[in-house]
């Protein structure tokens, strides 16, 4: 059994692409999605609903997670995935990650975790906190896919989950996977993707072009391989899990700083080097004097 995790910053359009890829992959893989996010919207285009129930609301209602029944949280979507939120506490009032761990405990004293292929975690945003970064730290998540896109904070994000994922290379084997764009049309944004990656020691995995296809496919609470099987979009998808499924480029990641990536950002015209920097320092001086 693989178990894979996508990371990336928040609204990056992680559960998106992260969903439409076990669609693809679900052809021929027994696989579980695991929900790592308080919002619980990393399973709602597989079961056709708002939100699924989590375990943290339940227990909280029973007053315990022993008292929980597995079939109540684990439920089958799409294709025979199935899916599960772990949930979390209303806002302000506690840590997000502990509902991450209390599910992923749950899950596996209940037996959750035999007879499947893939177990793929979709965890909230960047790596903020030890709740989040659980998948990671207990060894459960082995292959890291940050989606990302040639906008600036979402490099930041996708650099900063390096760094958690180096801090736990050795001590419970974790490797990242790739970078996967999800492209925001950014100037060069292949190329830049691409360069970042090479920096980070790892590959950009695929590049999903943007299509609007996705954003109908969602009204409908449905991915792009289910809504329209024969679109552009769904083949990306598809070609996507396939090189997920074939990936054997696992890395320990070489994160960078922040310095260097603001170099890059300034080599691809994202961001003003010290020079522009200046410029408009002085033009903005000029006009105050005027």
């Amino acid at each position: 059994m693989r178990q894979i995790a996508f990371y990336g910053k928040g609204g990056i359009g992680k559960s998106t692409t992260s969903q439409n890829t076990i669609a693809g992959l679900a052809d021929t893989q027994r696989i579980m999605i695991v929900g790592c996010d308080p919002k619980a919207d990393s399973t709602r285009l597989m079961l056709h609903s708002k939100a699924q129930t989590t375990i943290l609301h339940l227990a909280a209602e029973r007053g315990a997670v022993e008292d929980l029944e597995l079939d109540e949280v684990l439920l089958t979507g799409y294709k025979g995935v199935k899916c599960v939120e772990s949930g979390g506490p209303e806002p302000g009032v506690g840590c997000a990650g502990r509902g991450i761990i209390t599910a992923i405990n749950f899950l596996e004293e209940e037996g959750a975790y035999e007879d499947l292929d893939f177990v793929s975690y979709d965890v909230l945003g960047d790596v903020v906190c030890g709740g989040f970064a659980m998948p990671i730290r207990e060894g459960k998540a082995q292959e890291i896919y940050i989606v990302c896109s040639g906008e600036m904070m979402a490099m930041y994000a996708a650099n900063n989950i390096a760094r958690g994922i180096l801090k736990y290379a050795h001590s419970g084997g974790v490797r990242l996977g790739g970078l996967i764009c999800n492209s925001r049309n950014v100037d060069r944004e292949v190329e830049l993707i691409e360069a970042l990656a090479e920096k980070l020691g790892t590959q950009m995995i695929h590049f999903v072009p943007r299509d609007n296809i996705v954003q109908h496919a969602e009204l409908r609470r449905m991915t792009v391989i289910e809504y329209a099987p024969d679109s552009k979009q769904a083949e990306e998808y598809r070609t996507l899990a396939r090189k997920i499924e074939e990936n054997k480029n696992l890395v320990i990641p070489t994160p960078i700083t922040m310095d260097e990536l603001e170099e890059l950002l300034v080599e691809f015209g994202l961001l003003g080097g010290d020079e522009e920097y200046e410029k408009a320092l002085a033009a903005d001086k000029a006009a105050v004097l005027v």
